[in-house]
């Protein structure tokens, strides 16, 4: 074993030793104050009179779906062309996973694809994911195919975008000790010209204990970082969670949002992760990012497909954290239970594949809100339980349906017989609806 791989693997050592003294120590206690502490006041509506001087947009983890990628910049380009407030995209940030396993091909399908749709005159910054750490080659293929650096600053209009690719340590999952000391001095030097000017931040994965989906997929290596510059506006992704739940934004020293994916969602069940709901498989989610001078932003989420503006968030002064609304605290405040109506209705039929497929009203979620999941309980005519289990909704797909579907499997009901439906509604912040029982007769 030559010395270079000894000092590697010594650096390794010695990086996961502080990130888990570090989640111990700092990054446990002090995600857990800033959802413990905060204020509770109003959430935030964009003033009319707001007027940007900058925009860019962001969208991550497209994994080979260039034809999304594609419909991602086109739709972009349309909504903001004509834009009487402000005109025109400045600048595309991707922020990794483009990639399956980091082969070339990849490397080279992703860039022809944004070299089709992006504009000549329109910034266009990429950075790595693990994904494409996976391949031994991943520099090489980058600056082959980008033709930029993969830690960047990007001035644009004024405003400093700082976007980390990292190097991979001993594992895909990990940053060496030199590249996040790069991370740590670009943000200080970005911070220092930026005057009033919110400071934008791009990376893979989100930091640990933020944003929805962090606690399992989040980088503990981040957040010492990301704690030494209060103010920041940070964006990644790698956990495929949807930005459309609320917990997608969290605000404690710093802002985060977690800006879903561009090819598969996933959710968590029952506390755990890797749950790939009905429907996970229409994910196209972009995030618009605009910014004026005396520090304020405005950050909406847009699914591609469909054209919905799903989130809205707006931030007085990015700067100072005292003023924060979006705290896990103020939106679990201004959360409500679900409301199921009066007269909803519950049916059940086999699908083509023989399975049986259970339907019944959506409870309808607090504005700015989702229904995150369902418990269904189904009892015979004895009384007996027949089924049982927790759903979670398809709430990242938007369309005209305004029925929840589920599969219960082609042996838990009978034709013809009749069943007791027992259904609860729970938000993202855990607020349930009061439970509804309605009968209905297998077709």
């Amino acid at each position: 074993m030559d010395m270079g791989t000894l000092i590697e693997i010594k650096n390794w050592i010695v990086g996961v030793v502080f990130g888990v003294f570090m989640v111990l120590t700092v990054v446990l206690p002090s995600q857990l104050a800033m959802i413990a502490g905060g204020r509770v006041t109003d959430i935030p509506v964009t003033p009319e009179d707001f007027v940007p001087e900058v925009r860019v947009v962001a969208f991550t983890d497209s994994h080979n779906r260039n034809d999304n990628v594609a419909a991602a910049v086109d739709t972009a380009y349309e909504m903001f062309d004509n834009d009487e407030t402000y005109a025109g995209v400045d600048g595309f940030f991707t922020l990794g996973d483009f990639s399956s396993v980091g082969g070339e091909g990849d490397y080279e399908n992703f860039a022809k694809t944004l070299s089709e749709h992006v504009r000549d005159d329109t910034v266009l910054i990429n950075i790595h994911g693990n994904h494409e750490f996976k391949n031994d080659n991943y520099k090489e293929y980058f600056l082959k195919h980008f033709n930029q650096d993969p830690d960047t600053v990007t001035e644009i209009n004024g405003f400093s975008f700082v976007a980390f690719s990292g190097e991979r340590s001993m594992t895909e999952w990990t940053f060496t000790p030199s590249s996040l000391k790069w991370f740590d001095d670009a943000l200080t030097e970005a911070q220092k010209k930026s005057g009033d000017k919110a400071v934008f931040v791009f990376q893979h994965p989100h930091a640990w204990g933020t944003v929805y989906g962090s606690t399992y997929w989040g980088d503990p290596q981040l957040n010492p970082i990301f704690n030494r510059h209060p103010g920041i506006v940070d964006f990644s992704g790698h956990s495929h969670f949807p930005m459309n739940d609320p917990r997608s934004i969290f605000q404690g020293k710093y802002t985060a949002i977690g800006c879903g994916a561009m090819a598969t969602f996933e959710t968590d069940k029952n506390l755990l992760p890797g749950h790939h709901p009905d429907g996970y498989d229409i994910a196209a989610q972009i995030t618009v990012i605009e910014a004026d001078s005396d520090g304020s932003v405005r950050i909406r989420g847009f699914d591609v497909f469909s054209g919905t503006c799903f989130c809205d968030y707006y931030i007085e002064d990015a700067n100072d954290p005292s003023t924060f609304a979006y705290t896990y605290k103020n939106r679990k405040a201004h959360d409500e239970a679900p409301v199921f109506a009066k007269d909803m209705t519950a049916s059940a039929h086999k699908n083509d594949g023989g399975e049986w497929i259970l339907s019944f009203d959506e409870a309808q979620p607090a504005e700015g809100y989702i229904v995150h999941n369902y418990t269904v309980t189904i009892r015979d005519e004895s009384g007996k339980k027949v089924f049982s289990d927790k759903f979670v909704d398809d709430y990242f797909v938007f369309d005209d349906d305004d029925t929840a579907d589920f599969r219960l499997g082609a042996d838990t009901l009978e034709s013809g017989k009749t069943y007791k439906l027992t259904v609860r509604a729970e938000s993202a912040y855990r607020r349930t609806a009061t439970s509804q029982e309605i009968e209905f007769t297998a077709a």
